[in-house]
């Protein structure tokens, strides 16, 4: 099989054995790849993959089931999939955990139901899970556009909650606003304190998803209502932070910081039949679908790491073998 390694913080594409899925696993014929900072963070050798797990980038991919390992059910060959990954991603073929892998609806486009497994699980494992959102309350989305932030913004409003999002100039706010935010706050030039809590009438939010970390943290506990939750998932402002506990204790708030991909596998099967019976539907019926900047090929990776790193692109970038 094709498939792309990381090689001393550059892509390298090469021809690797064609995996064989061992018992509860199955082989997925590779349709598309989706692209996250995780793999971006991997190439520069901050992210190393989790023991046992493949060299080979990527966390998520769609496909067909060519091959199932010994005590597989509910699959068949020839089945629509997309799967959540430890690693693996980047290539023409790939074995996941039977666990991890999730059935692509009708009516969703195979190639871009890559976008789905990384961003599901990590936002209703945070906000669902972790926050307990629920219909009528209200979210805060920090980088509504992102790959994370788009989908957060189309479940919560599927679910029934209000949102809020954060994103960065004129494009990006109109994209939020396309997706269904209530309110979108262009964070480069507004002061997103102030602009929620006009909104919510001093009240504040009831959940907080956060892609960026201790510069917010303040912040975020300004503008979270009493008994709300902060949900950190990524770290893009540093590593520490300050945090005041009065205020924090004054609220009754609670905060959580998670990364999906080292988590043992039990998690990561719970995490999947959740997303399984909570958000699929939603997809299903088309209320949440995957949100989509470019589709490239698996030898442009380097450029689709760049659309990244830069910053602009809006939902996912995917990659086909």
């Amino acid at each position: 099989m094709r498939a792309i390694t990381p090689d001393h913080g550059a892509l390298h594409v090469g021809e690797l054995p064609d995996p064989v899925p061992g018992t509860g696993e199955v082989l997925i014929e590779v349709a598309a790849a989706g692209v996250n900072n995780a793999d971006l963070q991997q190439v520069a050798g901050n992210y190393p993959p989790p023991p046992g797990a493949s060299d080979v980038l990527g966390l998520e991919v769609s496909g067909t089931v060519r091959a199932l390992g010994p005590g597989v059910r509910g699959f068949a060959v020839g089945d629509r999939v997309c799967a959540l990954l430890s690693g693996g991603g980047y290539a023409s073929l790939v074995v996941a955990p039977a666990t991890q892998v999730l059935p692509v609806p009708d009516g969703v486009d195979l190639v871009e139901a890559a976008g789905l497994p990384e961003a599901a699980c990590t936002v209703y494992s945070n906000v669902g899970m972790l926050a307990g959102l629920r219909p009528g309350q209200t979210l805060l989305v920090h980088g509504g556009t992102g790959g994370m932030g788009s989908h957060a913004v189309l479940w919560a409003k599927a679910l029934g909650a209000t949102v809020i999002a954060t994103s960065g100039g004129e494009r990006k706010v109109r994209a939020s606003s396309d997706l269904g935010a209530d309110l979108v706050i262009d964070h480069r030039s507004e002061d997103f304190v102030a602009r929620t809590l006009e909104f919510t009438d001093g009240r504040g939010v009831d959940v907080v998803l956060d892609v960026v970390g201790p510069s917010y943290l303040g912040r975020n506990l300004e503008v979270l209502a009493p008994n709300g939750h902060i949900a950190v998932i990524a770290s893009g402002s540093g590593q520490a932070g300050e945090l005041d506990f009065g205020v924090m204790m004054r609220k009754r708030a609670t905060i959580s910081a998670t990364t999906l991909r080292a988590r043992p596998l039990a998690e990561k099967a719970a995490i999947v039949e959740a997303v399984r019976y909570n958000v699929w539907p939603f997809v299903a019926d088309g209320r949440v679908r995957p949100v989509i900047d470019a589709v490239l090929p698996l030898d442009d990776a380097a450029e689709a790491h760049r659309r990244v790193r830069d910053g602009e692109v809006i939902g996912k970038v995917l990659l086909t073998p």
